[in-house]
């Protein structure tokens, strides 16, 4: 954990590059992603997200 800290800290003065590792993943297809969720309860109903929110809560609360 020290390590990690003093890697942070090199890093944010400069002593260290920081070498952002990438993830496998289309920059592209991430960033439509992210859209999809807003779009698709922009496109709904307020009684179906209510319905589907009921059944979320639901399901965490059954544990």
């Amino acid at each position: 954990m020290i390590g990690n800290a003093v890697r942070v800290m090199r890093i944010a003065t400069g002593e260290e590059a920081d070498d952002v590792q990438d993830d496998g993943k289309n920059a592209a297809a991430k960033e439509l992603g992210s859209k999809g969720g807003k779009k698709r309860a922009a496109n709904m109903s307020p009684e179906r997200r209510a319905e589907i929110a009921k059944k979320a809560a639901a399901k965490r609360w059954a544990k």
